[in-house]
């Protein structure tokens, strides 16, 4: 890798290859994801990538070559990070950000600082969790980007909780006094240069903050290591399919729902099959089917998410960001039962943009469930609606428009950070 002059493009530069891009991501497959494509394109055009976050989450699935820098950093599930089930509304908020974000900002920080000072890039791109990011790229003087990976902080999700949203920015600027620039002014969750959001207004509807700066570019989907060993000859193409996941962070929550979900498919036994994700072994099956085959219900510890989802006509799932565009990118309606943080509001954006049905987490039975369930695969109304969200977000761009905006946001950049000599430690290669 060559050494870049401490001087950068000037504005008004037009895109070229030869560009840095840093992203620094928190330790959560669905805020991981979306950087794989982009961070892809970036490389297919002949740009530099690198990703500052934990190696062992973001995985060898990144790109080719690319280096990965170690950060520190607890996982949602770890110590004192983990949160019980039913922490909901403002307190899951409050925890979330005092036993989990603001702690791993602290913990990054040090690492997305050596990151930047060695691997010195045009563009830092900060996941909207991991502030960490952004309050050291400000610090050192590096222009930066927001990748939003869910939309409900622009939505004006905190608007009904003002004294929610006083507490929030009170402690982000306490956060900033101790890993970056005191005298800085920028939020770390909306920069101030560019935000990505892996969405389109079709589902997340009109922004209501930093809408000046948001660039809506649907979801960035690229291939990533699917479950091995999936018995595709299961499916039986004769029948719809269902899969029901309650994604990775939100699975020690779901045994009473997985438990109501499956009751509810077998009260359909021979109408539909379900792929049903139980990663935590809640249902207490074994997680490929033996000698004795349920043609009906296929309980599993994982599964290939995006090549499924292609097979699929219903989703039932949390109303988590990632499984929500992943699913209607494929034109697949859903079931949504928020649990907590973000989801209450993807789930209603789903139901506003008609492509869904929401139902309580907690409350659900397997009655309601199968209605709703019904309500999907049998009413065109949400499939149409679900096809419109489709559209709209293959015509957004994905990765290649995200690439697009970066590459620009680069030609714009006067990277401040001063050459040094390589570090002594070896870096954690990706």
């Amino acid at each position: 890798m060559s050494d870049r002059s401490a001087g950068g493009a000037r504005e008004g530069d037009e895109p070229r290859a030869g560009r840095r891009f840093l992203f620094v991501v928190p330790p959560l497959a669905g805020h991981i994801n979306p950087t794989l494509g982009v961070g892809a394109e970036l490389a297919a055009r002949g740009h530099q990538v690198a990703w500052a976050g934990t190696p062992e989450a973001i995985g060898r699935s990144a790109v080719d070559g690319a280096t990965v820098f170690r950060c520190a950093g607890p996982s949602l599930g770890e110590g004192g990070a983990a949160r019980p089930a039913d922490v909901r509304g403002p307190g899951a908020l409050k925890f979330l950000w005092e036993r989990f974000l603001v702690p791993l900002a602290e913990a990054m920080a040090p690492g997305v600082r050596a990151a930047v000072e060695e691997f010195r890039p045009d563009v830092v791109v900060a996941d909207q969790q991991a502030v960490a990011g952004g309050l050291v790229a400000e610090q050192l003087g590096v222009r930066w980007a927001t990748s939003a990976t869910t939309s409900a902080e622009f939505t004006g999700a905190l608007d009904g909780m003002p004294r929610v949203g006083a507490w929030l920015e009170g402690l982000l600027e306490e956060l900033r006094v101790r890993v970056g620039d005191p005298a800085g002014t920028a939020d770390p969750r909306f920069s101030p240069h560019l935000v990505l959001a892996f969405t389109t207004e079709e589902l997340a509807g009109r922004p209501v903050r930093a809408a000046e700066r948001i660039r809506f570019v649907g979801p960035s989907i690229a291939a990533r290591p699917g479950a091995p060993g999936f018995p595709w000859d299961w499916l039986d193409p004769a029948r719809p399919a269902v899969l029901v996941t309650l994604g990775t962070v939100s699975a020690d929550a779901g045994a009473r729902f997985l438990a109501v979900c499956r009751e509810a498919v077998r009260a359909r036994a021979g109408r539909l099959q379900t792929v049903l994700v139980d990663p935590a072994g809640a249902l207490d099956t074994r997680p490929w089917p033996g000698t004795s085959v349920d043609q009906d219900v296929l309980v599993v510890r994982e599964v290939p998410q995006l090549p499924l989802l292609a097979r699929v006509a219903a989703v039932v799932c949390h109303a988590g960001h990632n499984t929500v565009c992943e699913a209607l990118w494929h034109g697949v309606p859903l079931v949504v039962a928020p649990i907590r943080d973000d989801q209450p509001v993807v789930a209603g954006q789903v139901v506003a943009a008609g492509a869904g049905v929401r139902v309580r987490f907690g409350r659900v039975t397997a009655a309601g469930l199968g209605e709703a369930l019904d309500a999907v695969l049998y009413e065109p109304g949400h499939r149409a609606a679900a096809e419109r969200v489709k559209a709209s977000f293959r015509a957004a761009g994905g990765a290649a428009a995200a690439a697009g905006h970066l590459e620009r946001l680069a030609a714009r950049a006067i990277r401040t950070v001063p050459a040094r000599t390589p570090r002594t430690t070896p870096l954690e290669e990706g």
